[in-house]
């Protein structure tokens, strides 16, 4: 472990996150409004590196004021998020240097982020750019249509010795090695299977997060097949607080919008590096969630 290291504000010092950590970091998201379970940090925590910030007051223990996460994904790419400084000390660089600190971690490697307005100014300083958009899309009364599949399809639970197949879509689709993550998803999601005359045709996951459920990732072929897919989950979980993630170039926004999943945030997906490329076969047509992309 590297040794923590005082910060720019004086009483601040940055080391790396350990397990205890996570319910003052659920604290500072909770603080923001964000969504997290403490469930879902403890996930973050389990795939990837993260570090806090610590704030020691004279007469007091030290707090937990800051963090930050990044996943490796194979030797070439990383995602970075949940980086969080809280009220008291933004202003005093120290979200520069949380992100000097991740961006050492990844060494060589090309870095994925999804940025918010009050934070893209920083990451383009830092040699990050716009490479897309991701809108978020939420309700609790989506409705999807119910389309007859064609003669041949159908939608299915994902086999367990279909794991490694799953874990090459995804590396075709997004262009980067995500096995350790979806992995580790595998061992709570649910996933489903399109396929046609016995040929899968795309994928799509259900896992609690949050406020209730996200869709995501969706890995398929095709726009048509992602719709397809996105209206099992919807049609299986009446009634439920449902959550995706879709990036701009998708073409979904409109359609969830339709079907009564409303847009209500749009941030930016930016790179420092090179931008991961999948192959023309498979697309990403939603995310894992915001901090691993």
């Amino acid at each position: 472990m590297q040794a923590a290291r005082t910060l720019p504000a004086g009483q601040a010092t940055l080391r790396a996150m350990r397990e205890t950590d996570l319910q003052a970091c659920h604290g500072l998201s909770q603080h923001l409004k964000w969504p997290h379970r403490l469930a879902d940090w403890q996930f973050h925590h389990a795939v990837s590196r993260g570090w806090v910030v610590t704030l020691t007051r004279t007469g007091a223990a030290p707090e937990t004021s800051g963090s930050g996460m990044l996943c490796y994904c194979g030797p070439e790419h990383a995602t970075l998020g949940l980086v969080i400084i809280s009220d008291a000390l933004q202003g005093h660089g120290l979200g520069r240097a949380m992100m000097q600190q991740l961006l050492a971690d990844a060494g060589g490697r090309s870095v994925i982020l999804n940025a918010t307005a009050a934070g893209r100014p920083l990451y383009e300083k830092l040699g990050f750019q716009a490479i897309d958009t991701l809108s978020q899309h939420q309700s609790d009364t989506a409705q999807a249509p119910r389309t007859a599949l064609p003669p041949g399809s159908r939608i299915r639970p994902l086999r367990a010795d279909e794991a490694p197949a799953l874990l090459a879509f995804d590396r075709h689709a997004s262009g980067m090695d995500r096995s350790a993550v979806l992995t580790a998803l595998l061992k709570f999601a649910e996933v489903a299977v399109l396929e046609q005359d016995g040929r899968v045709k795309g994928v799509a996951m259900l896992r609690a997060f949050g406020r209730g459920h996200v869709i995501g990732p969706v890995i398929a072929a095709d726009l048509e097949d992602a719709k397809t897919l996105i209206s099992h989950w919807v049609n299986a979980c009446p009634g439920a607080f449902l959550r995706i993630d879709v990036p701009g170039k998708s073409g979904l926004k409109p359609w969830l919008q339709d079907i009564g999943l409303a847009c209500v945030d749009n941030v930016a997906t930016m790179c420092r590096g090179s931008a991961p490329h999948g192959d023309a076969q498979w697309r990403i047509y939603s995310i894992i969630n915001q901090a691993l992309g």
